[in-house]
């Protein structure tokens, strides 16, 4: 895993590079905010398959576990990857009002992340 720290609109972002599953648990989710934290970012972007596939379940509840500590601690995280052709349901409705809020968001390119990041 490499961790590259940029800013972007006055924002220290985390850019997450891996080819693994980074986060598969809550604790790894925290540990990823503690490490990003303490490199002084408080935006995480990192790809959809950097993250277990249960994330995208919404029935197991992993998402929103998840996303709770992201929340509890402040940080905003976004997830780059194809969302595009989701069939209707709740993970697109999902997806839909998350990009609204802007805490968690979900793009398809690093170019769009960095487009919208500190815009909402």
């Amino acid at each position: 895993m490499k961790t590259d720290i940029i800013e972007i609109n006055g924002i220290n972002v985390a850019v997450i590079a891996a080819d693994e599953i980074i986060i598969s648990s809550v604790q790894d989710a925290l540990d990823l905010m503690a490490d990003c934290g303490y490199l002084g970012a408080r935006h995480i972007i990192l790809k959809k398959e950097n993250i277990v596939p249960d994330f995208f379940n919404l029935k197991t509840g992993t998402a929103g576990e998840i996303l709770q500590k992201f929340s509890n601690y402040d940080m905003e995280l976004t997830i780059i990857g194809s969302f595009a052709g989701l069939p209707a349901g709740s993970l697109k409705d999902f997806i839909y009002e998350s990009n609204k809020t802007g805490r968690v968001t979900f793009v398809s390119s690093l170019s769009d992340a960095k487009a919208r990041i500190g815009k909402i």
